[in-house]
């Protein structure tokens, strides 16, 4: 099976490049479960969107300041920019975003944003509305419930991939490769992420040399709906407290003044490490107060957070809801250059949030990941047309003889969920760090299934690239040096 183009991952960023990518091209869309299953359909919040070019330099400033100012300040410049168009796009291929009566685009505003710049869909239904608009209208080919097992990589070249199917492996030949498989949050007990995104790919990337970039940087989503039963916790936007919702303690003081003066807008990393230290400290809890919204507001703007949040027999907007910190995005990921190409291996690009370009830094403004895969997934596209398509790939290789899960491995991934989360989480000590490198190099060399190898290979370059980063800074918080 040969094509021009695999793209890995079926999430806003590739389904956006395949969209640019003209049917005149031979393009194969791989995701590992239903379509659906991806952190694009569970966004809420919206696109980040400079709504005007004297505005893109406060966009610039909101993230660069977001990132601790360690972003690449080239790749957070195109972005801002890049965002001017975005709306025209959407608008363009039939997506029209939330607007008021008299057609004015409705902007909120979340935590480390200067103003209210973030374009949404359908409420709080953005990151589905988005979703589903995209995957109606794919012109290429899509194999769902397939996952990638290994990269074709020979001599510095990726030549397509290796994919389970259907109890089946496959070689997969391409002429060019765009990861955009997401992130790392399957390797966290506690998370906002879709379940088919666990590290692998990371871990291919390792096994074939490429280099993974500021994986230490992991963010915490400060409010995730803790109630619910599964590792995936529910997150309730950030734009709920931009829009006026609190967080208190079980006596209703707003707490988090306490360790910044934008309490609950300030950026993620600072909410998330002042709601963990504040009820650790105290022994206490914490909650999202809604009481500044009725329930005819709260339901009409925030419909399936209203859903999620009374499904679960709250009463909205009376009730405090239980909430805690989860993880929620990578800012680190595979090592690429500006235009997505992945460092050190030709014939492969990266993006989203499987990659690592700078644009985020030590921590992720909040709503620039889907504008992020918005305008990567169209620069890559555009990048791999301006390519050479002549020519056959003559490499032939050989079959894979690991055995890709083992009877022990469910177990073994429960065990490292718990080291990641206690020791590799939000509050971090050399110590923990240690500790959990052990567990991981012990479980690295026991008897383990492929799949299973590679999420350790990429938790094992999360603690190695935490060790090396003495001092705490973005969402990397290591204690030793307070």
């Amino acid at each position: 099976m040969k094509y021009d183009v695999i793209i890995v991952g079926a999430g806003v960023g590739g389904l956006y490049c395949a969209m640019n990518l003209p049917k005149t091209l031979k393009v194969l869309v791989v995701c590992k479960g239903e379509p659906w299953e991806c952190n694009t359909f569970y966004a809420q919040g919206g696109i980040s969107i400079s709504t005007d070019k004297e505005d893109v330099q406060s966009h610039i400033e909101d993230t660069l300041g977001a990132g601790s100012f360690t972003n690449n300040p080239s790749s957070v410049e195109y972005l801002c920019k890049s965002s001017l168009g975005v709306i025209e796009d959407l608008e363009k291929i039939g997506l029209r975003v939330d607007r008021d009566e008299a057609g004015r685009v409705l902007y909120a505003k979340e935590g480390g944003h200067q103003k209210a710049r973030i374009v949404h869909f359908d409420g709080d239904g953005s990151g589905r509305y988005l979703h589903t608009h995209l995957i109606t209208h794919l012109h290429h080919l899509l194999w769902k419930q397939s996952s990638v097992v290994d990269l074709l990589i020979d001599n510095g070249r990726c030549y397509g991939v290796s994919l389970e199917s259907r109890g089946e492996i496959h070689r997969i030949y391409a002429k060019y490769v765009v990861l955009a498989s997401g992130g790392v949050g399957g390797l966290y007990r506690y998370h906002t992420n879709a379940s088919t995104i666990s590290g692998e790919i990371h871990g291919m990337i390792l096994e074939h040399h490429g280099r993974l970039q500021d994986m230490e940087m992991m963010q915490f989503h400060p409010t995730a709906f803790i109630q619910a039963s599964s590792a995936r916790k529910p997150l309730i936007s950030e734009a709920v407290r931009g829009e006026g919702g609190k967080i208190v303690d079980s006596k209703g003081r707003r707490f988090l003044f306490d360790y910044d003066a934008r309490g609950e807008l300030a950026p993620r990393d600072i909410v998330s490490r002042g709601i963990f230290n504040y009820t650790m400290k105290n022994n206490e809890k914490a909650f999202l107060d809604l009481s500044s919204f009725t329930q005819e507001s709260f339901s009409k703007r925030f419909p399936n957070i209203y859903h999620s949040l009374t499904s679960h027999r709250l009463k909205v907007p009376e009730d405090k809801i239980p909430i805690s910190p989860a993880f929620h995005y990578s800012m680190g990921g595979i090592e690429v250059d500006e235009s997505g190409r992945v460092i050190g291996i030709d014939h492969l690009y990266a993006l989203g949030e499987c990659a690592n370009n700078g644009v985020h830094g030590a921590n992720r403004l909040a709503s620039n990941s889907l504008l992020e895969g918005i305008v990567y997934g169209k620069r890559v596209a555009e990048e791999i047309l301006a390519q050479d398509f002549g020519g056959e790939s003559r490499q032939i290789f050989p079959e894979l003889r690991e055995k890709l899960i083992l009877e022990n491995d469910h177990r073994l991934k429960e065990f490292l969920r718990g080291i990641m989360w206690e020791k590799v989480g939000i509050l971090r000590t050399s110590e923990g760090l240690n500790s959990a490198l052990g567990g991981i190099e012990a479980m690295l060399q026991s008897n383990i299934g492929r799949m299973l190898k590679l999420r350790l290979l990429c938790a094992k370059e999360i603690i190695l690239q935490a060790l090396q980063r003495k001092q705490s800074l973005g969402a990397h918080y290591i204690t030793d040096d307070v």
